[in-house]
């Protein structure tokens, strides 16, 4: 079975084509930033996957995907090959995503945005929070479930 999912943020605009001929098809490339789950000293934190959509769904990507938000995609992998104009041989591997979404508010997205342009970028090394707020001691008795 060839499955991926993916949540990531985008590393910049998605960029549309359509194809040729009579029923010219939407064809949308984007490159998703995903976290690693493990960071290593002198490793990226990150890898960057390459995605292709097409249809309606790339004529989504194009008008609501914008560079820094946090999509969630599921698709395939597949790689390829092509000669290069040097006639060097280019392997690639892409996702070829089925289904694509939101993977958080626009509000989220533009708090995120306006943070990114005005905040240096912190240092590669720093610690990241894992994102959950830390529920005070003796809150118990106030939360719907136990």
């Amino acid at each position: 079975m060839n499955k991926v999912v993916l949540v990531g943020r985008l590393t910049r605009d998605p960029e549309v084509r359509y194809s040729q001929g009579e029923n010219a098809t939407a064809v949308a490339r984007y490159t998703v930033a995903v976290d690693r789950r493990f960071k290593r000293d002198g490793e990226p934190t990150a890898d960057f996957i390459s995605c292709v959509v097409f249809g309606r769904s790339a004529e989504f990507a194009e008008k609501y995907f914008r560079q820094g938000m946090r999509v969630s995609i599921s698709g395939r992998i597949q790689t390829g090959s092509y000669t290069n104009k040097e006639g060097v041989k280019v392997y690639t591997t892409e996702v070829v995503v089925e289904e694509q979404e939101f993977a958080e508010s626009r509000a989220e997205s533009e708090a995120n945005r306006v943070q990114q342009q005005s905040a240096p970028t912190p240092a590669p090394s720093a610690p990241a929070g894992d994102g959950f707020m830390n529920i005070p001691d003796g809150i118990d008795e106030e939360l719907p479930f136990n």
